[in-house]
């Protein structure tokens, strides 16, 4: 019968599984099971009830806060980002397309391991604005706005 440590020392050597959530854990991207009490942000119809239902206050504008979107995309259906934060103790980054079928379209929460710099892609519904939010491990949130147009294509 093998003993609890030549148990664990197997699987550390075999899993391939436990060798990719220790990259994860270690690199502070541990996929959090937040979906259920944070489903109702997703669903937001608007920037104050994505606030709202994660408990955040109003963000303040912040020149901290940065945003890169086009001032006119071609193809609504792939819109290309990149936003990030310069100030210290972030805990959350997320991105916010204020007239798209569900306003929030990426969360990511932090660690103090992880930079805050993201670039995704969004598919956008119509012209509108476009919010990248930094929310401080004291729960203070702080934002960039872009207006982005669209020409082809679209969610909506």
């Amino acid at each position: 019968m093998p003993t609890r440590r030549q148990y664990l020392q197997h699987t550390l050597r075999h899993s391939s599984l436990t060798v990719m959530t220790a990259l994860w854990a270690a690199s502070g991207l541990w996929p959090e099971l937040t979906w259920a009490y944070e489903k109702s942000a997703f669903e937001a119809q608007s920037p104050a009830n994505v606030y709202k239902a994660l408990g955040l206050p109003m963000p303040v504008a912040s020149k901290d806060v940065w945003l890169t979107a086009p001032e006119i995309a071609e193809n609504a259906a792939v819109v290309r980002l990149s936003f990030g934060c310069t100030l210290p103790n972030i805990r959350r980054m997320m991105l916010l397309v204020e007239k798209n079928p569900a306003d929030l379209s990426a969360m990511f929460t932090l660690t103090e391991w992880v930079e805050p710099n993201f670039t995704t892609t969004v598919k956008m519904a119509q012209s509108t604005d476009v919010f990248a939010v930094a929310v401080a491990a004291d729960g203070k949130a702080f934002f960039a706005k872009k207006e982005v147009k669209i020409t082809l294509g679209g969610c909506g």
